[in-house]
């Protein structure tokens, strides 16, 4: 009988057992590094707070431009691992567009502001030219029509 009951023993694991005194490694992963997506959360902290224009900004293009960059480095390096996910890939697209958008806002509204961003970010982005209209844009072509086959009338020769 005694026999059975420390084998019954081994198997019930009490509350504190399975809570270990090292909490210091919780969330680091085997080689001691933390995760990618905790440097990641660090490094949009940083960028968002050197890019913040003042204490409680969270709206301001440069704020939300800084936490995309990093956002989109991140998942640029996930889907170099994953080439497969999809969902991932289409995410990253609407950020980058959404990122484009905030420049090219910022770019109209405020050019200083807008070189000093794109400097601090390393971002390669290419401000929007100043078409009015579609005449403007396509002036130097000249403006020709096809002539349409079935409207041209043959001359008979005699």
């Amino acid at each position: 009988m005694d026999d059975e009951d420390d084998t019954e023993e081994d198997y019930i694991v009490n509350v504190g057992d399975l809570e270990n005194d090292d909490d210091l490694d919780a969330g680091v992963e085997d080689d001691g590094e933390p995760p990618a997506w905790a440097q990641s959360k660090e490094r949009v902290d940083e960028l968002r707070a050197k890019h913040r224009r003042h204490e409680k900004d969270t709206g301001s293009p440069e704020y939300q431009v800084a936490g995309m960059t990093e956002r989109i480095a991140y998942l640029t390096k996930h889907l170099q691992q994953h080439p497969k996910d999809f969902s991932t890939r289409r995410g990253l697209v609407a950020l980058v567009n959404k990122r484009r958008r905030l420049l090219n806002y910022l770019s109209r509204e405020d050019t200083g502001r807008y070189t000093e961003l794109v400097a601090s970010l390393g971002v390669r982005h290419k401000a929007p030219g100043l078409v009015e209209s579609r005449n403007e844009a396509y002036r130097q072509f000249p403006s020709q029509k096809a002539t349409k086959k079935h409207l041209v009338t043959k001359s008979k020769k005699k």
